[in-house]
């Protein structure tokens, strides 16, 4: 049996994986009204957010390190295997909220969420660079991005929705079993990488090799791919241009994923069902951002451009757009403002992210991509534990502005990262 486009189907499985990755994540921050409610009654306010606070920079310590580890993991096993384990312990760890009772068993469920959940994005990754030719890399790492904004918009309306017939736990239990569903389809699709895959055409098989050696010249065709140590990697600017980039740019996004509701509710009022409703508009500034780097990006490849060039535009614009809008939440008015402005905060964050998770495999073969995507997920996501921290003194009686003034360094920080360290993006080459 032939099956015309397999590469696609296997982006559209990432992306819905990422769906579900997020759906699981934001169920404890739609519920912590809730939760709080039910199991803190006692704490004031400040308590109750570092608390929650707490609990997040557990998630994101082991998120940032299981990014690492899992980099390995997908280098060592493939993505098939890699991602039926990722997915399957942290459909389990999700269910396992349910058990929870206080700050201790929600700390260890969330570490064990956080380091099976960051596998998504080195396997990702390395699935794109597996799957697609570099001039359709970005478009495609920007369809599995868009499942992070698509899980949002879901995840916040479903959430609350389910939260009128079933108790908080229940919840749990709800979504962490459609993440052992999806398992089915992926074991039964993804057989083997594109090269022995039994239900790929020749034509896009042919397509999918040949593109993913377009930036290499002629003459250095069959020399063996650059595969440097981890030291070695490490020892290169132009991956801590990618590492520091992914630290800088990574914490904007959790600043929202973490604190979007609690935000709703401390500085408009709202309970878990209000939090529904206006919730979910960022993420469909997130989707759209996702879809527009990525298809910016492979406009430009196909018109001329080198990865270079493409890049470079495509990230700097993404920040650009952050810039201002960070800017405005100082001041944002209404609840329906506030919502519209992180809108198109997430569409800048998203244009850029997709073109900056693509740097691992524009940079190195697909031997090592998934180590130097590893290392700087963990370095984003400690960048994001930083930050997260100090959310509850930053925003001490209700007032946001000093979090969004340090998310617009951040932003400017990412763009100097890349074009400092990364004077031009291309395949490493072993030095000489």
């Amino acid at each position: 049996m032939k099956l015309k486009g397999v590469r696609w189907w296997v982006i559209a499985l990432i992306a819905l994986a990422t769906i579900i990755n997020y759906i699981d994540r934001q169920t404890l921050s739609v519920l912590w009204p809730a939760i709080v409610d039910d199991l803190f009654p006692d704490k004031s306010s400040l308590e109750r957010k570092q608390i929650y606070a707490n609990i997040s920079v557990v998630f994101v310590f082991a998120y940032a390190f299981g990014q690492a580890i899992f980099g390995k993991i997908f280098d060592w096993v493939g993505t098939r295997l890699g991602f039926v384990l990722s997915i399957g312990v942290w459909s389990l760890a999700t269910i396992a909220h349910a058990l929870a009772q206080g700050v201790l068993s929600f700390a260890i469920v969330r570490a064990v969420l956080g380091v099976a959940e960051a596998g998504n994005w080195p396997g990702a990754t390395k699935g794109n660079a597996e799957w697609f030719p570099i001039k359709e890399r970005a478009l495609a790492q920007g369809i599995f991005n868009s499942g992070a904004a698509i899980g949002g918009i879901i995840s916040i309306p479903l959430i609350a929705f389910l939260t009128v017939y079933f108790s908080w736990q229940m919840v749990f239990v709800v979504v962490g079993l459609v993440g052992l569903l999806w398992l089915v389809p992926w074991i039964i699709l993804v057989k083997a990488p594109p090269g022995q895959h039994p239900w790929i055409t020749e034509a896009e098989r042919n397509y999918i090799l040949t593109g993913q050696k377009a930036s290499i010249d002629d003459a250095e065709d069959d020399k063996p791919e650059y595969s440097p140590s981890t030291v070695e990697l490490l020892s290169r600017k132009e991956s801590w241009g990618v590492i520091l980039a992914s630290a800088a740019i990574d914490p904007i996004w959790w600043l929202f994923v973490f604190w979007i509701p609690i935000y709703l509710n401390e500085v408009y009022g709202m309970d878990v069902k209000a939090i529904g409703i206006y919730g979910w508009v960022p993420y469909v500034g997130a989707m759209f951002g996702a879809w527009f780097g990525g298809l910016l990006a492979q406009n430009r490849l196909k018109s001329g451009w080198n990865a270079d060039k493409t890049r470079k535009l495509t990230i700097t614009l993404g920040c650009l757009i952050m810039l201002p809008a960070l800017i405005a939440m100082a001041n944002p008015g209404g609840p329906v403002t506030a919502v519209l402005i992180m809108a198109v905060i997430l569409f800048g964050f998203q244009t850029a992210i997709g073109n900056v998770q693509t740097l691992p495999s524009d940079l190195l073969s697909k031997k090592a991509v998934g180590t130097l995507a590893g290392f700087s997920g963990m370095a984003a996501k400690l960048g994001a534990v930083g930050l997260t921290s100090l959310v509850p003194y930053l925003t001490a009686g209700g007032n946001y502005t000093p979090a969004f003034v340090i998310g617009a360094s951040l932003a400017l920080l990412a763009m100097a990262a890349v074009w400092l360290l990364i004077p031009k993006i291309e395949p490493l080459k072993a030095p000489k």
